[in-house]
């Protein structure tokens, strides 16, 4: 499994690295981020790409998922 980290990153950077990833193939990813913004828009985005997310930590200005396929 792959690992992102996307702390510190504005949207539309996360989704932006997030996708560039799952274009290289990756069915299984642990996303790291910051901003709950960010986590809203990076799970719409995989959800519309047919991931499913599982949250791993979920705090005001730390998070992690995992996604797969």
């Amino acid at each position: 499994m792959e690992t992102l980290d996307v702390k510190g990153l504005s949207c539309p950077l996360p989704v932006l690295k997030t996708k560039k990833v799952l274009d290289n193939g990756c069915k299984e990813l642990q996303i790291d981020g910051s901003s709950q913004v960010s986590l809203q828009n990076v799970s719409k985005f995989v959800a519309s790409q047919g991931f499913s997310v599982k949250t791993l930590k979920d705090s005001p200005n730390d998070w992690s998922i995992i996604i797969n396929k």
